[in-house]
């Protein structure tokens, strides 16, 4: 199991949802989020307002996927937030030690899907 962890663009996060849904992988959660990389928060403009400051917007997709999906799962986020341009994302693929439905306390990779 690994749990991936994908910090992208605002405006790119219906296309990356449906490229995720079209790999059969429904289990996402999704934070608004702020913080800097290599723009250094420089201000931009996003759908007509400027965002300045030292830290701009972004969205945080939290996604637990059992092993055979992980290709498929980076492989959705990174095709649908890419726009070649600086401030993209990232993707971070972690191990998952263990997962617990609490409604069934099914445990492992059948409590994920």
């Amino acid at each position: 199991m690994k749990y991936i962890v994908a910090i992208i663009q605002p405006d790119r996060m219906d296309e990356v949802l449906d490229r995720l849904t079209a790999k059969e992988i429904h289990l996402v959660t999704v934070s608004n989020v702020m913080g800097r990389g290599r723009q250094k928060g420089i201000a931009q403009v996003y759908r007509s307002h400027t965002e300045a400051g030292s830290l701009l917007r972004k969205v945080k997709l939290e996604i637990a996927v059992n092993d055979e999906f992980v290709d498929a799962a980076v492989e959705a986020v990174e095709g649908g937030a890419r726009t070649g341009q600086v401030g993209d994302g990232k993707i971070f693929v972690l191990d998952l030690e263990q997962t617990v439905r609490i409604r069934t306390g099914e445990r492992g990779g059948k409590a994920i899907g």
